[in-house]
């Protein structure tokens, strides 16, 4: 798969996130048929071309940390549209046994 299907497909995936949900870059990453792509998932995340559109704030790392640097304001606008969408962050963190959407890629 090109680099600009993986970029495309992520941005479907993430209209699928439910509101007050969360997914690891991982998750999404076996979306695109290949866990070890996490990182790219994250390069593509930065390029995001519409924030308000694709939510990309709900992206987190497998331990349910924010972005240290979260393309849309930084670390402390993921915590406030996490926040707004009901999401409780505690030290950077989600709780994932909470609030992770568990599809067919979770885990």
């Amino acid at each position: 798969m090109a680099y600009s299907d993986y970029f495309y497909k992520t941005f479907e995936y993430l209209l699928t996130i439910p509101k007050g949900k969360v997914v690891t870059y991982g998750q999404i990453a076996k979306y695109l048929g290949n866990r070890g792509l996490a990182r790219v998932v994250g390069n593509i995340l930065h390029q995001n071309p519409a924030g308000d559109y694709y939510p990309c704030f709900k992206v987190v790392n497998a331990k349910g940390e924010l972005a240290k640097a979260f393309v849309f304001g930084g670390i402390g606008e993921q915590e406030r549209r996490l926040n707004k969408e009901g999401i409780v962050v505690i030290d950077g963190r989600v709780d994932l046994t909470k609030y992770q959407y568990l599809d067919k890629y979770a885990k």
